[in-house]
Formats: C-alpha cells, structure tokens, sequence
C-alpha cells in the first residue's frame, strides 16, 4: 500500500528482491493504492526480476475514494478496473482478485457475476473478498456455493491483530464454515505493536503525519498500552522484537493463511521476516489471548453457540 508513496521504486525493489529470497511470494495491492503507482511498481519490478512464476499476484477492486461514491462494485467498474490493473501490472491474468468492500448500492448477484466473468475469461484465477461483515461474507460464500457454475470464493481479507479482534465475533467463524482462508491486514495493529509508540510518536512514523495520524492514535488508547507492554514483555522473555511476537501471534491463529504486511523500509520488511522462526510458547499464546480478548455476548458467544 505504502508503494508510490512513502516507499519509491528503489526501495520497492529492495524490499521485492529480500522478500524473494526469504521465499516470500503473496504480493497484495489494489487498484487504488496511490492512484494505480503501486500496482505499476509492482509489474515493473516483477518484469525486472523475471518472477511472475514465483509471486502470487492479488489485487483489488471496488474501492472508489471520492465525495460521490465511497464504493462501487457495479458490474461495469469492476471489470474496468480489473482490466486496468492487469494493464499496470503487465500481465494477462491476477491470481488472487477481491471485492475491496462490500456495495450497498448494487445486487448483490450482479457484484458476484462480474468475479464469475472475470475468472472465466481468464482474468483472475481466484476470487476473494475483504472488508466484509459476517453476515455479508456467509451471503456472497454462501451464494456462490449453491448456484452451479459459480466462482467460490477462497478468501476473507480483514484487518487482525491483537489490537483488532473483532473479526472473531462473525466474520472467523463464517469464513471457516464456508472454507475462506483469512488474510490478515495490519497485523502490526497499524504499527502500535512494533512498540515504536510507547514512550511517544517519532517524528518519521505515520503517527505523526495529518493525514494517517487518527488511523495510528485510535490504537493509543489504555486498552492499546495494556496489550502492547503484555507483547513487549513477551518479547524480552524470548528474546525478539514485539513486532516479531505480534506477527507471529497471527499467524498462527485459527483460520489465517497469510499476514498482509506493509513494510514502508527494506529494514522493517526484515525485522517483519524474522517473525517466520519464532515460536510462541504456548502459556505465552494464552497470555496475549486474555489481556487482548474482544467484549463478546449474545449472540456470538455463550449458550447460543
């Protein structure tokens, strides 16, 4: 996301060639991540590595900033938006592409129809969705299973992290019945967890920026200070990083297939890698599930389930 924007092409470029080395290969953007540089970027640095065989491309569409219409999944500006992606990523196909957000404005089987269309002339070869509600996300899974000759979708892309739980209200228990992996975005809870704020904001963080300030501050809360001193001290008992413990606390949750991470630097895209070898214990995993467990109640939890 932070591609043609806070990170240039060099930095991009040293960030693809560590990350393939490491034997990384989900690559996610969207088509409206600074206004399509970052799926340009993307494609350039795919070309120049020679590695579309290597990388699973997944990208987006959907998402419409703008006064008039946060969000359109009509049937014509997704496909037209699909087709401008693979133009700026330099390819004939994505492999992985999602619904950004769910449409009130158009039917529901229209917005499907449109993945059904892409998949089968060869556009994309899975579909997804992301930022999705429980109930939308069992609606559209639910509709695509039990109509022949429709596209499944295979994944749930949300934010999670110890900091944002919600998701395991609705949204964890409906992607597992209807077979969606999750992909996890913002496992670093925006940043918080790397620890970078405890004792303030630095001047080079997004914390300190106007216009993603409020985005990092809705974290810096008791409640946030309480979950990040619990990881920090995790992280001095075994003797890595917070971000590493909060990192790998989602990936091992129940259900997730893969962490979104927005690296900004080569240097934390390394210290993010770094979370693969580590191995939370597991009165260290129960530890962080009770001081960042989400309010739950009827009907989510208790006697009705």
């Amino acid at each position: 996301m932070t591609w043609g924007r806070g990170t240039d092409t060099d930095e991009a470029r040293d960030q693809l060639a560590m990350f393939l080395d490491a034997g990384g290969s989900l690559i996610d953007t969207a088509d409206v991540y600074n206004e399509g540089r970052s799926e340009e970027i993307v494609g350039e640095l795919i070309a120049e590595f020679d590695a579309r065989d290597q990388v699973v491309i997944a990208t987006k569409a959907g998402s419409r900033p703008g006064p008039l219409r946060r969000f359109d999944a009509s049937r014509a500006h997704l496909l037209s938006a699909l087709d401008r992606s693979l133009a700026r990523l330099g390819t004939d196909h994505v492999d992985l592409w999602q619904l950004h957000a769910w449409d009130p404005a158009t039917p529901l089987d229209e917005t499907l129809g449109a993945l059904d269309e892409a998949v089968r002339t060869g556009r994309t070869r899975y579909a997804g969705i992301s930022n999705y509600s429980g109930w939308q996300a069992a609606r559209a899974a639910t509709w695509q299973r039990a109509v022949p000759g429709r596209t499944p979708l295979v994944t749930a892309q949300m934010e999670y992290s110890l900091l944002e739980r919600g998701v395991e209200r609705e949204v964890i228990p409906a992607a597992q019945s209807l077979g969606l992996g999750l992909l996890a975005w913002s496992p670093l809870g925006r940043g918080v967890l790397t620890g970078k704020y405890r004792h303030g904001v630095p001047v080079d963080s997004r914390g300190n920026v106007p216009e993603t300030s409020g985005w990092v501050h809705a974290y810096l809360d008791e409640r946030g200070r309480r979950i990040v001193d619990a990881v920090a001290t995790a992280a001095d008992g075994l003797g890595a990083s917070p971000g590493e413990v909060a990192l790998a606390w989602v990936r091992d949750r129940p259900g997730v297939v893969a962490a979104i991470l927005g690296a900004r630097t080569a240097n934390q895209l390394v210290a993010a890698l770094a979370a693969e070898e580590l191995e939370l214990p597991e009165e260290i995993m129960r530890a962080l599930d009770e001081v960042s467990r989400p309010p739950t109640g009827y009907p989510e939890s208790g006697w009705a389930q």
